[in-house]
């Protein structure tokens, strides 16, 4: 007879917290665009992949993706003051 119950690798799951590895990403994403957006993603889900470490882990990759949220958001605010002292935002186009 054939056992039909499953075997225990299919059964295993990954230790790693989901939104630990999303906070990260959002987090290195938001360095390069989007940084006003994806830097509070980044926050939020790293605050709350911390609040889960006990019952998933990934308490490294939910304090990158904060730390990495943070200096999105000190990034974009840098870049605002940096273009408002110079005189604001210019667009040139065409001849």
């Amino acid at each position: 007879m054939t056992n039909y119950s499953g075997s225990p690798m299919a059964t295993s799951r990954s230790g790693t917290n989901g939104l630990a590895v999303a906070s990260l990403v959002c987090g290195i994403v938001g360095l390069f665009f989007f940084n006003v957006v994806l830097g509070p993603v980044a926050i939020v889900l790293g605050a709350v992949a911390l609040r889960q470490v006990a019952a998933k882990g990934g308490a490294g990759l939910a304090k990158a993706g904060l730390i990495l949220g943070i200096v999105d958001v000190v990034l974009f605010i840098v870049l605002m003051l940096v273009a408002a002292s110079s005189g604001g935002f210019s667009w040139y186009v065409g001849g």
